[in-house]
Parts: structure tokens; C-alpha cells; sequence
């Protein structure tokens, strides 16, 4: 071969002859994510506003797998596993919450231009959410109504009700690791909301007290990250709405800005905060 050769080597020809569909089309599917958005107006503005919701739930399902993955570590108590899980989660609610960018700086006429297609759906409606919430300890029985029109979204919404939330979880390791969290807290209704205790905020306060390189310091702070992208998308949430349609009630009936500032107000793994105030 000669040098010339060694020198200028000829580009590779990727495998372009496939008998089916590509191998990329079979393991991803893009062709059924491409063609899944049907709008319901003539506004081009509709489009970016359709995928970009569709975009929020394969985020949303994501999470839910990590925080799922989470959750099965904890009660192995592999927290290393945990963390690991929580940590992905972090970098996911990250590119979760920049999905409000495209929405971010709608006014109330573009919005409009196309809002009556969506006609009573709403965000709550998302089973996917749901289901983000509920593993957050954010448990209502009644945010299944919406799907007893949809079997298997009922089923899997209704299971999830009923299991231990990821901080459930979590405050059951803290127990089995020695600490006094209280009987009333390890054994409550874990289908119904989860409420702060000054116990559990006790506990947090040893654990924060004690170490930083302590493992479970170190799942408190993963959960701390989560906690506060949680509360910053509810608030990208609020703004944007705010923006977009001022104090008007929302699309299916919510009270639109009204519920959103409330929610906005709530921080998830509550102790986790408070506790802060007396290490």
C-alpha cells in the first residue's frame, strides 16, 4: 500500500441497504413519535405548543422510571443505587423544566389564536404526572376520576396510590439505619398525602449534623436537588400561565393561575427543608 494511500484513506460507506425499516427506526421509532401530532387549528403557533406537551410526557416517564428505580433501591438498601438514580432524575428534571422555553414568552393572543383546541384537556389530566406526584407523596384518591374512562391508566394510577411513596421509602430506611422516625409516620395511609413531622425533621437534623460524606447526608442531598426542580417547574408553570392567559380559569375547569400559585407554594420532602434552620 502506498504511502499516499496511508495518508488520504477513503472515507468509510455506512450500511445504507436494509431489507425492513432501519435498524435506528426499529429501536427508537421515530416515525411513530413524527406522526403523532394531529392539531386542531390553523395556527402555526400550535405545533411547537402540541410537541412540546408531548415532549414534557416522555420526560415525565423518565423520571418516573428513575425515581421507580429509586424507590426498589431504597427498600433493598442500596442506597448507592438510589443516589445513582436520583442523580440521573436531576439532570432529566433539568431538560423537563427547558421545556417551558418554547412557551415561556406566549401572549394571550397567540394563545388564544389556538387555546380552543384544547378544549377542556388540561395539564392535571396527565396520568403520567400523576404518577411523578404520587411517588412525590402528593397522594389524592380523587385525581383518578379523570381515567376510569381508560382501564389500564386506571389500574396502574390506582396501584401506584396505594404504594409507598419514594420519600415513604425513604423514611423506612432511615428507620431500619436506626433512626426514630415515629410508628405513626412508618405505618400512616400511604394512599393519602403525605404531612410534614417534627419528628422526621428531628431526624433530618442528625443526619445533617453528623458528616457530609455520610451516605444518608448524601441522599438527602439528591433528594434536595429533586425537591427544588420540582418547585422550580411548578413555578416555570405558574409564569408562563401567568403570561400567557392571566388569572382567566384554566382549561378544564382548574382555577388556572389561582391553583398553580398554591402549588407553587408547596415544597416537596418537606423536613428535608425545615431541618435546615437548626444544624
Amino acid at each position: 500500500m502506498s504511502h499516499e494511500a496511508h495518508e488520504n484513506p477513503e472515507p468509510e460507506t455506512p450500511h445504507l441497504d436494509f431489507e425492513g425499516t432501519t435498524p435506528y427506526e426499529d429501536y427508537v421509532k421515530a416515525d411513530v413519535l413524527t406522526h403523532l401530532q394531529h392539531t386542531l387549528s390553523d395556527d402555526p403557533g400550535e405545533m411547537v405548543f402540541l410537541v412540546t406537551t408531548q415532549v414534557m410526557e416522555l420526560w415525565f416517564t423518565v423520571i418516573v422510571h428513575e425515581w421507580e428505580t429509586a424507590a426498589r433501591a431504597l427498600r433493598s438498601d442500596d442506597v448507592p443505587v438510589a443516589v445513582d438514580a436520583l442523580k440521573r432524575s436531576v439532570r432529566e428534571l433539568e431538560a423537563l423544566n427547558a421545556s417551558w422555553r418554547p412557551l415561556g414568552q406566549l401572549t394571550p393572543a397567540q394563545f388564544n389564536s389556538y387555546r380552543a383546541a384544547l378544549g377542556e384537556g388540561s395539564g392535571f389530566q396527565s396520568a403520567m404526572y400523576r404518577r411523578m406526584e404520587f411517588l412525590l407523596g402528593e397522594k389524592s384518591a380523587s385525581m383518578l376520576v379523570p381515567h376510569r374512562g381508560a382501564p389500564r391508566v386506571h389500574a396502574e394510577l390506582e396501584k401506584a396510590l396505594h404504594e409507598p411513596s419514594l420519600y415513604d421509602e425513604v423514611l423506612r430506611l432511615l428507620a431500619r439505619r436506626g433512626h426514630a422516625i415515629p410508628d405513626v409516620v412508618l405505618a400512616r395511609d400511604v394512599s393519602r398525602r403525605y404531612e410534614p413531622s417534627p419528628e422526621v425533621e428531628a431526624v433530618w437534623t442528625a443526619v445533617y449534623s453528623g458528616p457530609e460524606s455520610d451516605e444518608l447526608a448524601r441522599l438527602g442531598e439528591a433528594l434536595t436537588d429533586v425537591a427544588e426542580l420540582v418547585w422550580r417547574w411548578r413555578n416555570d408553570h405558574l409564569v408562563a400561565t401567568r403570561r400567557a392567559m392571566g388569572a382567566k380559569a384554566g382549561t378544564g375547569g382548574s382555577a388556572g393561575v389561582a391553583w398553580l400559585e398554591k402549588r407553587a407554594q408547596k415544597n416537596v420532602f418537606p423536613e428535608l427543608w425545615t431541618a435546615r434552620s437548626h444544624v
